[in-house]
Order: structure tokens, then sequence, then C-alpha cells
């Protein structure tokens, strides 16, 4: 394999990625002193309706350094315009592994980072975002580098990406999230309590009534681990979860919906059998592979299941399953693989949930890249 030439591919594309990222943030306004306390509230539409799209597994960046890589971002690309034009959701969910970090060899994963929520924001969409396993994975070396060639040399952002170090490593979770916020008004993700870092995407909105000012809805994102540390879930974030709930709906009259990456081991208990057809109460269009579940259990699931409220838990990270099943008195749902990038060729498409407030109510459905949709369920 002849690195060299690819490598000076890569290099010219990521010069490229660099100025085209750079010029976006000179037209972009200024949001450096925004928060969440200044955007604007989410709220139910007119009619009583809020409509959510979730894009799973982006992956960008994988392989940067090949002809493949960048063809794959550009489909990925594709996806989330087909979808966002089709739909027209009131809000997007990011539901981890944006990016492959384990794949970019310097801290420049803001870079598709911003990328990936590039066709959200550019047509003026609010939307939010969790971590999964990859956002910030170790860089891993490439093989091919190992040959007689030699380690292509280290090609470094431009001084004007403020990027402070040049290195083999990743950009880590706060310096993502950080960067996210500060440069995009529509952006409603945290970084979350300090106390529970290195989890980081620990937040919970609330979409307000349509008819006042009193919450309707609560969506809660949870970091679940993965890549700089274990895939859990851990007893902290659970008691963080407890206390809020608490605190906004102590008598479990707002209806809760939850969003994490790496599913739970509930997931695995309630799945149909790998490669099987899936058959009702479950419903879906892909089962090619066992559920990876969490490496460990640490009380979240015990304390929704508790909870009347939850109606539903909203994951990615298994790129050939896409099938909601019910569990206790809630709902277990896979997203659709959106990304080009990762494993799998089945064909990308995303979950969309909309959710009908008075009376409440929960329809979801699969839009795929082509236009078409599927897997219609009421998660009731």
């Amino acid at each position: 394999m002849r690195c060299w030439r690819r490598m000076a591919a890569a290099g010219a594309l990521l010069a490229a990625l660099s100025a085209a990222v750079a010029l976006a943030e000179h037209r972009r306004p200024d949001t450096s002193s925004s928060s969440s306390s200044s955007r604007r509230p989410l709220r139910f539409a007119s009619g009583g309706v809020f409509k959510v799209a979730l894009f799973a597994d982006l992956h960008y960046g994988e392989n940067a350094w090949t002809d493949w890589g960048p063809r794959q971002d550009a489909g990925s690309d594709r996806v989330m315009a087909a979808v966002l034009d089709a739909e027209k959701p009131d809000f997007v969910v990011y539901l981890g592994d944006l990016v492959t970090a384990n794949n970019l060899g310097i801290p420049n994963a803001s870079l598709y980072w911003d990328r990936a929520i590039s066709p959200t924001r550019g047509r003026g969409i609010p939307w939010a975002t969790v971590f999964g396993n990859h956002d910030d994975m170790a860089f891993e070396w490439p093989p091919e580098w190992f040959s007689p060639a030699g380690v292509p040399p280290l090609r470094c952002p431009p001084p004007s990406m403020s990027v402070s170090d040049c290195s083999f490593r990743g950009t880590p979770r706060l310096e993502l999230m950080t960067s996210e916020i500060i440069r995009n008004g529509l952006s409603y993700s945290s970084n979350g309590p300090k106390d529970m870092w290195p989890a980081v995407s620990n937040y919970v909105l609330q979409v307000l009534s349509h008819r006042q000012d009193d919450p309707a809805l609560l969506m809660y994102f949870l970091d679940s681990g993965g890549g700089s540390y274990p895939e859990v879930i851990s007893s902290a974030q659970v008691q963080w979860f407890q206390s809020q709930s608490q605190f906004l709906n102590p008598n479990g009259r707002i209806p809760e919906i939850i969003f994490w990456h790496i599913p739970s081991t509930a997931y695995a208990k309630v799945a149909p059998k790998a490669k099987s057809e899936i058959r009702k109460p479950c419903v879906g269009s892909i089962n090619k592979e066992e559920v990876a579940p969490q490496e460990a259990e640490w009380g979240m699931m015990d304390a929704l299941v508790k909870r009347d409220s939850v109606k539903a838990i909203f994951v990615g990270h298994n790129h050939g399953l896409d099938w909601c099943c019910p569990h206790e008195k809630l709902w277990l749902c896979f997203a659709r693989h959106t990304g080009y990038g990762g494993y799998g060729n089945w064909p990308r498409g995303a979950r969309v949930i909309q959710i009908s407030e008075q009376p409440f109510s929960i329809q979801s459905w699969i839009r795929m890249e082509n236009g078409t949709t599927h897997s219609d369920i009421s998660l009731g």
C-alpha cells in the first residue's frame, strides 16, 4: 500500500476541512457567552406535537487517512440531510459515536464533531448530544503505517484552530462538549455535574406545554461510558437521576423519556434471538446481531422501571439492530444506524419519535435515506 500518497491526500483533506471550519466559525454569530439558561425553552408545537429525530453512530473521521473514510463521511451527510428535509423535526438527538476518535491521529475530533452537527445547525434545528464509546477512544495505530516507508509525518491543525497539543491522542469528552456548547446557540447539550466526570453528558431538558409554561415532557440524557473509561452507568448517575426526577417530577405526572448510547443488560434480556424474525410485541426491521450491553448494571434500570412516568429508553451502539421491545412498563428501543462510518452494510436511516401532549402518546418509525418509512409503533 502506498501509504505516503494516501497520507498526502489525507493531509490535503484535513487542510480543506480545517479551512472550512475556520471560515464557518468566522461567519457564525458569537455565542460564546450563551448558556443553557439563555436558550429559548423547548416547547410543544401549537398542535401539541413534538417531533425528535435520532442520529446514531455517525462515526465521522473513520479511516481518515484513506480514500474510503471521507466517502463514508459524505454518505453520512446525505443521510442526515434526507431525514431532516423529509421529517422537519423540532429537535435532534445525537445518540453517541459522532466520531471515531481512535482513527483520528491528532486532537481534531472537534472538527469532525462540528461536521456531524452541521446539517442540523444549518437548518436551524436545536439538538442535544450524548457520548458513545468511540467519541474519545485512544488513537489506534494503523498497521499499514508500519511499512518500509515508515510512520507518516504528523500533520497538525493550523494555529487558528486553537488546538494546544499536537500528538497522537483523541480530543477528551470535556473538550468536545465544551467546544460544542460555546460555539453553538442551538445546542442544548451540557457537561453535566462535575462530581460525575469523567461521565460528561448527564443532563435533563424540559419541553414546555404548547398552552402554558409548564413542562409537559422531561428528556434525560446519560453518558453510558466507553472510550476513556468503562462502559457503565454508575451508581452516582443513578443517584443523580433519582434526585433530578424527584425534584422536577415528584408526583410522576410528567412523562419522561431517556437517551444514552450503550444498551443496558435489560436489552439483552428482552431481545429477539439474534438473526431471527422480529415478532410482536417487538417491532423493527433488522435483528442481525447479539445485543452488546454495558459491562455492568449499577441500578439505573431498577430506578427507571419503578417510575410509571418513564415511557421509553433510546440507545444506539448496535448497528445491526433497530427494534423496540417492551420491558416491564416501559419500552426499550434501538435507533437506526445513521452514519456510513462504522461496521455493517445495512441501509442507513434514523429513528423518529413523535410525542403528542394531550392525550400523551409516543409514535415512532424509521425514516430511511431513500425516503421510505417502516417499523411504525405506538410506545404506549
